[in-house]
């Protein structure tokens, strides 16, 4: 189990680091999947990803607090919004399956901004 955890968390870090260069992919919610997988199966690894020096503040913060920084806010909620804005205008001309996304992004966007800041 402990090898299928850690190949596990490691297809998370590939996503994350391939939702760098995708603006609809996000990369902080897959690098936290990695660390609860690598918690289970590999503590250097985990220990790696929360020293980052991108990724490590953002990984302590959800962890011990559940919280979110405005900027990553702001980027989070601009991303959703744009990505959304493409969907309406390029997207396939199928009225439910717009509103779907649209739906879906809308309640992402309400956890995102639900949660709280975290404190220094």
């Amino acid at each position: 189990m402990r090898i299928i955890l850690l190949g596990a968390g490691w297809i998370m870090v590939a996503v994350g680091i391939v939702g760098i260069f995708l603006p609809v992919l996000p990369t902080t919610p897959f690098m936290i999947l990695a660390a609860a997988l690598f918690a289970r199966s590999s503590p250097r690894f985990e220990q790696w990803l929360l020293d980052h020096p991108r990724y490590g503040k953002p990984l302590l913060d959800w962890r011990r607090q559940g919280a979110i920084s405005r900027p990553a806010k702001i980027a989070s909620v601009s991303l959703m919004t744009v990505s959304y804005g493409i969907v309406l205008f390029v997207g396939p001309p199928i009225v439910w399956l717009k509103l779907a996304i649209g739906t879906i992004l809308l309640a992402c966007a309400v956890f995102v901004l639900s949660r709280p800041q975290p404190t220094v």
